[in-house]
């Protein structure tokens, strides 16, 4: 018997809304609303040492980061799980997001679609972790990048990294039900009509160059990509390039709160999934009996 976390199709359609993390549900980058000034850094300056760090040793750029911030800590703090998780807690979101999540999944569950909400990030598992909002249990899984500890729990590696390219892996064990990072079910083969989450029934909510990857891939299979900006600086410039380049279908500001743009445009592609879902369903339906 496999102890793998696995989930198989559900008696109802199931909604994966996929969210990076940095400027997609917080205001800035984890590491900056804390950490680097605890070791001494202003974060412009952290994140021109680590480019140069990855630059200078053809190295994964989260990997000199990582790499940075354990260094940075040496002699000056215990660079362990539950300090990461401590910086976690401190955090900003954006306006509306510690409710957004049960508030959206109560949505579905209303209109006949179960919503599940996951992270795929280059930032920090256990400071995700550490926010207000996974402590309640808003995250079915985080993927995320993240340390390996020793026997005093203090981080000593990385255990996994999360760069652009190797996002769109996790899509297709969300699609699959094949959570776990390691599982090797992922290369399995499912049959169109035991896929748990068709590419059709997810939305992916990001900011960035970095999450192209994923918005083509959802965007390639029928699904929905959704560019978010900061509205308190209003600059769309990202959203309007990844617009007219394909790689989203939509954008709205970084807003969670109830009845706002981004909170209306979700719900609508719920409606939309559900009666749609009502029409696959007797597609292969109809497909079994003419088989049979």
């Amino acid at each position: 018997m496999s102890d793998y976390n696995r989930k198989t199709k559900e008696d109802r359609p199931v909604v994966a809304i996929c969210y990076d993390f940095d400027k997609t549900l917080s205001p800035d980058d984890m590491q900056a609303q804390g950490y680097i000034q605890s070791v001494g850094y202003e974060p412009d300056k952290f994140w021109e040492t680590s480019n140069a760090l990855a630059d200078a040793n053809g190295m994964d750029s989260n990997l000199a980061y990582m790499y940075l911030m354990k260094e940075e800590a040496r002699g000056t703090l215990i660079f362990n799980r539950a300090a990461l998780e401590e910086y976690g807690s401190r955090v900003k979101l954006f306006p509306g997001a510690e409710d957004w999540f049960e508030r959206i999944r109560r949505y579905g569950e209303e209109h006949g679609v179960l919503v599940e909400h996951y992270i795929i990030s280059s930032g920090l598992k256990e400071m995700i972790e550490g926010t207000s909002v996974a402590k309640a249990g808003a995250f079915e899984q985080i993927y995320a990048s993240s340390f390996l500890y020793d026997d005093k729990g203090v981080a000593i590696w990385p255990a996994q990294v999360v760069n652009y390219t190797n996002k769109t892996q996790f899509l297709f064990r969300i699609s699959k039900g094949v959570l776990d990072v390691n599982d090797p079910a992922v290369n399995d083969f499912f049959p169109p009509d035991e896929i748990r989450v068709p590419f059709r029934n997810m939305i992916y909510i990001g900011d960035s160059d970095t999450d192209v990857p994923c918005m083509k891939l959802v965007n390639s299979y029928g699904g929905h990509s959704i560019g978010v900006y900061n509205a308190g600086t209003n600059d769309r410039a990202k959203v309007h390039k990844m617009m007219r380049d394909n790689r989203i279908k939509y954008f709205a500001p970084a807003d969670y709160t109830e009845g706002t743009e981004l909170d209306l445009l979700v719900k609508a592609i719920l409606d939309r999934t559900a009666a749609n879902e009502k029409l696959e369903s007797i597609y292969y339906e109809n497909l079994k009996e003419s088989r049979s």
